[in-house]
Formats: C-alpha cells, structure tokens, sequence
C-alpha cells in the first residue's frame, strides 16, 4: 500500500512544539506521525533527537510491541503536555505553572545523561601559542540509551526547554481556522500569523485574492 501520509512538520521554531503538532491538520484531514514504534523512531531522527546509529540499534534490539507500548506513552506525554501549552500561551508563566509541571519532572529525573570531553568541532587545526590559549576541547552531553523507554528523554529535554527558555506571550497556533499548528514566532516585531507562509499563509492569501474579485464582480 501506497503510503499517502505527508512528511512531517519541523516548522514551530521550537522542538517542543514541533512534537504537539506530530499530530496536525495541515490540510484540515488529521495526520498522525506518532502512530507506533517505527513513526516514532522515524520521527525523533527527523528531529535530530535521536542519533541515527541509536535509531538502528533500537530497531535491531528492541521487540516492536514494546516500541509501539512507548509509542502510545509519547502519545499521551503530547496532548498532556498540548493541554498545558494552550493554558498558558500568549501570557507570561507564571511561578504557580510549576504545579502543573510535576508529570514532566518525574519524566526528567529518569534521564541518564552524562558529559565527556571531546574534540570541539570548530578546533583550530594548528597548535596553540602562548598568546593566544586556545582549546580544541569541549565537554560533549551524551545520553545512555538502555531500552526503548529512554526515547522519551530527548522529548522530556525538548519540553522543557520550551517551558524554561521561550516567551510563551510568542506561542501561537496559526491562524487558519483549519490547522491545529503551533510555533513559537521569533520573527521581528512578532507579526508570524502562519504556521508556514507556503501552506496555511498562502490559502489565505488565494481566499483574500478570490474575495476581492467576487466583490468587484458583484
């Protein structure tokens, strides 16, 4: 069978909202990306939350009906967490937002993440001088990957970081009135009204276009 589903949506400018909208109605037809285990290491790779050698090693080793079983978990994390979002957006948050936090919390505290020291990618290929010290080392974060339940560390960070790091007064949903979209607008003077000036900003652009003819016709 022919698989008809659209590639998946990287547009939010945040990763935490790019994972709410891996179920979306871009085209007013509900996409689920999430929908089992494969969509879920599909995904996570797409989002550059999974290393891709991580992604091959859960597929070898992992039994698909536990991948699926995380699947559902990620599932239920999203639109526990799309129910916070829509609470708070377009206001600041507040310190009591914490309360309602604590799901997320218990999810972060079973990360195993450690840190080394390796090559910086941007190390200079000479030696250093006595005038200018520079290191070509860095400290690199790196994750264990034990079994298929560490797959929802990277989303927990990438929650997280949503909730600590952007303005949520920015989070919006776009503003077409059949696509469920969020992002988080960063553009200058916070004009974003789309979740994507090719999909949703071009409609409406067509649908205004179309409005003014028939106007001038009638």
């Amino acid at each position: 069978m022919t698989n008809t589903r659209p590639a998946a949506m990287f547009l939010a400018d945040a990763p935490g909202l790019d994972f709410l909208n891996s179920v979306a109605k871009p085209t007013g037809k509900q996409v689920e990306w999430l929908a089992n285990g494969e969509d879920l290491l599909s995904w996570l790779e797409q989002a550059r939350l999974l290393p891709p050698e991580t992604a091959a090693w859960m597929r070898a080793n992992a039994a698909p009906a536990e991948l699926d079983r995380v699947a559902s978990q990620a599932r239920e994390l999203r639109e526990w967490f799309r129910e916070f979002v829509y609470r708070h957006k377009g206001g600041m948050l507040a310190k009591s937002a914490l309360l309602e936090l604590a799901p997320l919390n218990a999810l972060l505290e079973k990360d195993e993440t450690y840190r080394l020291i390796g090559i910086r990618e941007d190390a200079p290929s000479g030696g250093e001088t006595a005038d200018e010290p520079v290191s070509g080392l860095a400290r690199t974060t790196l994750r264990r990957w034990r079994s298929p339940a560490t797959l929802l560390a990277p989303i927990a960070d990438a929650m997280a970081d949503l909730v600590c790091s952007a303005d949520f007064t920015q989070v919006k949903k776009c503003e077409s009135a059949t696509c469920t979209l969020l992002f988080h607008d960063r553009t200058q003077g916070h004009a974003r009204r789309w979740c994507s000036m090719a999909i949703c900003g071009n409609r409406a652009k067509q649908a205004a276009y179309r409005a003014r003819m028939k106007q001038q016709a009638a």
